[in-house]
């Protein structure tokens, strides 16, 4: 009875919680990214910033140029050269379209249809990524020259009177035309396309093309279905690679075109270097790469993909 009458023994207190521990390491992806977003503040940010402060300056070289908020500049750019911004554009959106075109079956054979002959393929497609893109660009002078084995078959086959109607070339030749400066952009921006289009295409399970068949799909269904909806990040990003760059691009209209040809690149390129006038070029410079910005916006939104690959 002793025993069931005595008191418990008293509870041993509670031990105290330990202290969280500082988490190491919590700091390093920041510091992973500083040098990055030091190059980028360096070479991207700053002479954007000291671009759109030249665009509204007035002055000469020679009495120097002051900030005094000149906007106007913006429209007398777009106003005197609003022809080289629609040519720009045209030019762009032709040689992407054509990449596209020409890129696609490619890719596909290089993801579906090459086996072990896809390492090889692959090294074509950027070996021209091995000279300079001055140098491929001058070869298209010797390739399109006046006389020339492609000019004879394409007047042979009359395609040149097509394309003169259309007023890509003039009679004859194609030098210094429209057409050899869109064949320049088109075979200098081929690789742009046909990369991302590859990546795309190879990341597509092959048992959706299996499971297409076993449902009676033909091939064509099959594609249209299957392969290209799933291969719309590697288009949208293909063709972003290729307008982007195509409608800035001066080299091509100054090598292969004429004075009828210039496109907006060709312009801030001479207002920098040649005419010396600062103000005009960096407007220049700030329009074509708003409406760029806008077109890309625009057309993001309406592929209704946002999986660039």
């Amino acid at each position: 009875m002793s025993t069931l009458t005595e008191a418990p023994p008293p509870l041993a207190p509670p031990a105290p919680e330990p202290k969280p521990r500082k988490r190491r390491g919590r700091w390093t992806p920041y510091w992973l990214l500083l040098p990055g977003i030091l190059w980028l503040i360096v070479f991207f940010a700053l002479p954007m910033i000291y671009q759109a402060s030249t665009s509204v300056q007035t002055g000469s070289l020679e009495e120097g140029y002051q900030v005094t908020w000149h906007f106007a500049t913006y429209w007398d750019a777009l106003t005197t050269y609003w022809p080289q911004f629609v040519r720009s554009v045209l030019y762009a959106g032709t040689a992407t379209i054509l990449c596209l075109l020409l890129g696609y079956p490619l890719a596909y054979l290089i993801a579906f249809r090459a086996g072990r002959w896809k390492n090889l393929i692959m090294i074509l497609v950027i070996a021209p990524f091995f000279t300079s893109f001055l140098i491929r660009t001058l070869a298209w002078k010797t390739i399109l020259a006046d006389g020339g084995p492609v000019v004879g078959a394409l007047n042979t086959l009359h395609v040149l009177d097509v394309t003169t109607w259309l007023g890509m070339t003039a009679g004859d030749r194609v030098l210094a035309t429209p057409l050899a400066v869109v064949c320049g952009l088109t075979y200098n921006f081929l690789p742009f396309m046909i990369l991302p289009l590859y990546t795309s295409l190879e990341r597509i399970d092959g048992r959706l093309h299996e499971a297409a068949g076993d449902l009676y799909a033909r091939p064509s269904t099959t594609f249209r279905k299957v392969t290209f909806p799933l291969s719309m990040p590697g288009v949208v990003s293909g063709t972003l690679l290729t307008f982007i760059p195509a409608a800035g691009d001066y080299v091509n209209a100054d090598l292969l075109g004429s004075t009828d040809t210039r496109m907006v690149g060709n312009v801030i390129q001479a207002q920098f270097l040649r005419v010396l006038d600062y103000p005009t070029a960096a407007a220049l410079s700030f329009i074509l790469m708003a409406a760029i910005l806008l077109m890309v916006t625009l057309y993001i939104r309406r592929s209704g993909t946002e999986d660039l690959v």
